[in-house]
């Protein structure tokens, strides 16, 4: 029983639910840059190129033979196909500096909002008191300092 009790704290919690809302979006996200990438990068990239459409590169290892009937089977052409290996990095790329942005884009916010002197953002007050706090130990260590001294 203690298992399921668990798992229902963990899935109320939220984790299970932002996770499943990640991986939602991340999904239709993927296919945003697919199509960015097939339909807006690739076509100039390949005018630029004279027309080679890069989905379709590819390096030749042993070229294909149709079967003859009676003289030879059919030899299957062995290809590395780097063309897509391409419009995978393209992909890459834009999906990985798009997740950079937003990260530092987050960063940035969540330092502005512990900042506990910056005034334009309610600072919470967890960290609030923790600086409230470590101003009256400062003040107390300067009284207690000059108290030793005095003596």
């Amino acid at each position: 029983m203690g298992f399921l009790k668990e798992f229902k704290e963990f899935a109320v919690k939220g984790n299970m639910i932002d996770m499943a809302v990640g991986i939602i979006i991340g999904t239709a996200f993927n296919k945003v840059v697919d199509v960015l990438v097939k339909q807006v990068v690739m076509p100039p990239l390949s005018m630029m190129t004279e027309g080679v459409n890069y989905a379709s590169r590819r390096i030749v290892l042993r070229e294909g033979v149709a079967e003859q009937p009676g003289v030879s089977p059919a030899v299957e052409e062995i290809a590395i196909g780097y063309g897509a290996l391409v419009e995978a990095l393209i992909d890459f790329l834009i999906i990985g500096m798009t997740i950079f942005l937003v990260v530092k884009l987050m960063n940035r916010f969540r330092r502005k909002s512990e900042d506990p002197k910056d005034k334009t953002v309610e600072t919470p007050k967890n960290i609030e008191l923790l600086t409230n706090l470590n101003e009256l130990m400062e003040e107390q260590n300067k009284l207690l300092r000059k108290g030793g001294q005095n003596n």
